[in-house]
């Protein structure tokens, strides 16, 4: 999708058009640049970079809130486009997606004509502009939907990977961060090509399985970590769900970062309950004003999906560690180790966890009708806070 956060704002406020536009916040606040406009693009505004940067980039940029239920609405329906396409697909992030298309050309076309059909029902059915690759390889296919933004369809035919990548920046390569970008450059590879053309035991040597990996993207074959695996249809499940604040200002309010750490332990809750999952490892991150960071966790004797017992966990690790009085600029809470279900629990709790499902399953559709802040835990109130829409579920690792 292109600029998604930014082009579902603009269905909202079409206003926003045409404009630079930065969504993550204020431009005054703390935190990241969670999507930007092609127009603030242009001035070096991008994904992950400090609102105060942006702000200095752009002057004249818009700032304005994310709002996660957006998107993920909006998400889902894109999904529902792909779905009518082929049965198999997965969603790698809440606006990026991958369809084998194999077997479905007497439907759709061939390549070119698939993609193209595609590209119209996404943009007919959901108002929203996209950009497809297509390849025989998902490496590929990322990349020349890279190529094709904004608003582009661009088709790498069979036997041509190799060429349309060799042209390219090295950093194009899914993968390649700017600590790899360093170590090939300093073997003189600055470019796909001179990649492809170096001898895979150098890279090995150099830097072992990565290394491998990198010999074989650089070809336009799906290699390393997660594109050598089969798309799984979606049933992958997240490898964990978590959120995290940071104040805008340091605190060491105790009122505050408990009723802060109750907030965001409901919305792990809530997302925990939207995938039908029970974590059985709780986890608090807290980083303190000088930037050092701790983690704590805790495993449960149960696994759970309840705001209330996540909220407890959490309060207790952090209370058993924090330094009272010392300021806390940021917060999170983090859940993993899921299961199917909560496991074998004796009459007692096992009613009165049932009687909270309930609760906090009308709470989620009330708050699905009215918005997220319909219903809160009494002790969250006080720490209700914006959400910063790039935090949350990480899904899969070892992609870019």
């Amino acid at each position: 999708m292109d600029a998604f956060f930014v082009s579902v704002e603009e269905l909202y406020d079409p206003s926003l058009k045409g404009k630079p536009v930065v969504v993550g916040g204020k431009a005054h606040e703390r935190g990241v640049v969670s999507a930007a406009s092609y127009a603030a693009r242009r001035f070096g505004v991008h994904s992950a970079m400090p609102l105060r940067t942006a702000a200095q980039l752009c002057p004249h940029a818009i700032f304005i809130d994310g709002h996660r239920d957006r998107y993920e609405l909006h998400s889902k329906q894109v999904k529902a486009v792909i779905e009518s396409f082929t049965p198999k697909f997965e969603m790698a992030s809440i606006d990026e997606g991958y369809l084998d298309m194999t077997g479905t050309e007497r439907l759709h076309g061939p390549p070119l004509a698939a993609a193209h059909k595609l590209h119209e029902a996404i943009k007919n059915q959901t108002q929203l502009n996209n950009s497809i690759g297509a390849s025989t390889a998902r490496l590929v296919s990322k990349v020349a939907s890279d190529q094709a933004k904004p608003n582009g369809v661009l088709w790498i035919p069979p036997g041509a990977e190799a060429a349309f990548l060799a042209p390219l920046d090295i950093r194009k390569i899914p993968g390649v961060g700017k600590v790899a970008e360093k170590n090939l450059q300093d073997l003189g590879i600055y470019k796909v090509g001179d990649l492809a053309r170096l001898d895979d035991r150098i890279l090995f040597e150099r830097f072992g399985k990565l290394g491998l990996a990198l010999a074989g993207k650089a070809k336009g074959f799906d290699a390393g970590s997660w594109f050598e695996k089969d798309l799984s249809n979606n049933a992958e499940d997240p490898k964990s769900i978590s959120h995290e604040f940071t104040f805008d200002k340091d605190t060491a309010d105790q009122a505050t970062l408990e009723s802060t750490l109750a907030h965001m332990s409901e919305k792990v809750g809530r997302r925990l309950r939207d995938h039908s999952l029970h974590a059985r490892t709780v986890q608090i991150k807290y980083r303190y004003s000088d930037f050092s960071t701790f983690t704590r966790a805790h495993s449960l004797d149960h696994a759970t999906q309840l705001d209330t017992e996540i909220y407890q966990t959490a309060r207790q690790l952090f209370l058993r560690h924090w330094q009272p009085g010392r300021p806390i600029r940021l917060l999170g809470v983090h859940t993993a180790g899921f299961e199917d279900s909560e496991g074998q629990l004796d009459l007692i709790d096992g009613e009165r966890n049932e009687k909270l499902k309930k609760v906090f399953g009308a709470a989620d559709i009330l708050r699905d009708k009215f918005g997220e802040s319909t219903l809160n835990l009494a002790g969250s109130l006080k720490g209700r806070f914006r959400e910063r829409v790039h935090d949350g579920i990480t899904k899969k690792s070892g992609q870019s």
